[in-house]
């Protein structure tokens, strides 16, 4: 899979930050997926161990979200544990995965954040630029903003606000489960990043292809 590769990662704090400020500009969460037309959507995780970062990407079909390629890819952690940084701490080694890729998504659903971010740039912002192809950020836990009071059902949601800005979609997948805080990354707008999120999320609380991801990195280790 080409890769654009738009910076170095050998930045310190400050220079990441700077880094962000510019390149979120560029970040597209205006347009719709063409949700009828995906074929192929993947899914990643990302586990750092001591002073390495070990990532996972799955591409499934769609919709059957029957696993089609699995590769993984290793690199240095280079900057510290900030939860704002998360996209430069796992971003060398998501792009060494992408890299061996021989089937293409058509969209990547990213275990982390899009634009749910204090900085609006999560990693699907930066994965996405990086990819030039459309991205969901999927976190497990919410970076900033605030929602109100869900029910219990599956399928319920609420705006994730955050200075008086919709970032978000705090989204129940799974009944009496904590939700899932959906964002656009890149080329891709929040309804129809719901919708992709929705439509992939089975039985579980992860989307599959971010499960598969999960699941590959747990039987590898």
């Amino acid at each position: 899979m080409r890769i654009e590769r738009r910076h170095e990662w050998d930045l310190d704090v400050a220079e990441a930050t700077r880094l962000q400020e510019r390149l979120r500009r560029e970040v597209d969460v205006s347009t719709p997926l063409a949700l009828d037309a995906i074929r192929l959507v993947a899914g990643t995780d990302v586990v750092i161990k001591d002073d390495d970062a070990h990532a996972v990407v799955v591409v499934a079909t769609y919709p059957e979200l029957k696993p089609l390629e699995t590769v993984r890819g290793v690199a240095r952690v280079r900057l510290p544990n900030v939860p704002a940084m998360t996209s430069f701490r796992e971003g060398p080694a998501l792009v060494d995965a992408f890299a061996k890729l021989e089937h293409e998504p058509d969209v990547v659903l990213f275990d982390g954040a899009g634009i749910a971010h204090p900085q609006r740039f999560g990693t699907a912002c930066h994965l996405g630029l990086f990819l030039d192809r459309p991205t969901v950020g999927c976190g497990k836990t919410r970076l900033c903003g605030r929602f109100d009071l869900l029910p219990e059902d599956k399928g319920a949601m609420a705006p994730l606000v955050d200075e008086g800005e919709t970032i978000g979609m705090a989204v129940r997948t799974r009944t009496r489960m904590n939700p899932m805080f959906i964002s656009p990354g890149h080329r891709a707008d929040l309804d129809t990043s719901v919708a992709l999120v929705m439509r992939t999320t089975e039985k579980y609380r992860l989307p599959e292809p971010i499960r598969l991801a999960y699941k590959a990195g747990a039987e590898a280790k």
